[in-house]
């Protein structure tokens, strides 16, 4: 009996034991342990994977606010002003002092023709302008004579109005005879024949002599005319600059307007085609950072110089005519002109590929 009561006394306190909260029976215990760490990595994930998402949020949100203060495009390319180099006169040529891709200075010599032509054209032309300054000497001579003979003339003619007024006087008091007052009479009317005549003389000599002047400013264009033309048998260089595709050869003949060789000047700059959605905040004067594809490791400054009135194709050959057909809306480009802050210091041409960046806030 004692012993039952015992028993049922243990088994009322193990119940005891085994129903407290919190409490885990050894083997149960065991189970759960790699459910709770489980539990406990999968909240680290999230929460890393929340902390990343919103990291990520504010990069994507920084760098927006970073991104919209810029504008740039891949369609911009280095331009210049290409000159071809031609002939302005006709000649063989003689030297070419330049080869490809030489890089030459304002003035230097591109190309020299046979000048000996236009060297006896200059001389005769320098021969005719002495020879018409000859003749002005000798005219200016002329029309000094025939001043005097005319003042020689005038002399003789008052002479003989004297004579003759004088016989005639006496022929009437009956002191002289009358053939006498004829005759000085008639020495009157020469005399008169011989002043007109040197007065006519004095005349055509005073105007023959513009004649020699006009025909004095012609020599002297036909010079200017052929100094232009021998200056020209010596082909230079316009600005500093490079050259390109040289066709012209010593031993060659050069025509009038022949292309020599195409000159590229050092003074390049790049046209930026930016969509025409970009151009809201472009100014110029903008800083612009430009990266050029022959160069990458390279950043070079520059500014916007200026944004041109117009897309592009309203200035091509053919520019679109909306009004002849179905519109599509396209966005247009326009052209923008980016130069250099400095020299860029490298070898630059133009068409090669450039990507500019403009900070528009």
């Amino acid at each position: 009996m004692e012993q039952r009561v015992d028993n049922d006394r243990r088994s009322d306190a193990q119940r005891e034991v085994e129903s407290r909260p919190g409490r885990d029976v050894p083997g149960e215990t065991a189970n759960k342990a790699p459910l709770r760490g489980a539990v406990r990595r999968r909240r680290a994930a999230i929460a890393a994977g929340a902390l990343a998402a919103i990291v990520l949020l504010i990069a994507l949100l920084l760098w927006w606010l970073n991104a919209r203060n810029y504008e740039s495009t891949d369609d911009a390319f280095i331009d210049a002003r290409t000159v071809q180099i031609s002939a302005q006169v006709a000649g063989a040529i003689v030297d070419v002092p330049v080869t490809d891709n030489q890089l030459v200075e304002a003035g230097a010599e591109l190309v020299r023709l046979d000048d000996r032509d236009y060297v006896a054209q200059r001389d005769q032309a320098q021969a005719s302008i002495e020879n018409i300054q000859a003749q002005i000497v000798a005219q200016k001579a002329k029309i000094d004579q025939a001043q005097k003979q005319v003042a020689q003339a005038q002399a003789a003619l008052t002479f003989a109005q004297q004579q003759a007024d004088r016989y005639q006087a006496l022929a009437k008091h009956g002191s002289g005879t009358v053939e006498q007052a004829q005759q000085y009479e008639s020495n009157l009317l020469q005399s008169q024949a011989g002043y007109a005549a040197a007065q006519a003389n004095a005349v055509a000599t005073e105007k023959q002599e513009p004649v020699l002047e006009a025909q004095l400013k012609t020599a002297q264009a036909q010079l200017h005319q052929a100094e232009a033309n021998l200056s020209r048998t010596i082909i230079t260089a316009p600005v500093a600059g490079r050259i390109a595709h040289l066709t012209a050869a010593k031993g060659g003949y050069a025509g009038v307007g022949q292309a020599l060789m195409m000159f590229v000047p050092r003074d390049v700059w790049v046209t930026a085609n930016f969509k025409e959605t970009q151009l809201d905040r472009m100014r110029p004067g903008q800083p612009v950072d430009i990266e050029i594809d022959a160069y990458p490791s390279r950043t070079f400054r520059g500014h916007v110089d200026s944004i041109q009135p117009g897309s592009g194709t309203a200035f091509s050959l053919l520019p679109a005519e909306n009004a002849t057909g179905n519109y599509v809306k396209i966005v247009q480009r326009v052209p923008v002109k980016i130069v250099f802050d400095k020299p860029p210091g490298v070898l630059l041409g133009p068409g090669m590929s450039v990507v500019p960046t403009v900070k528009v806030r």
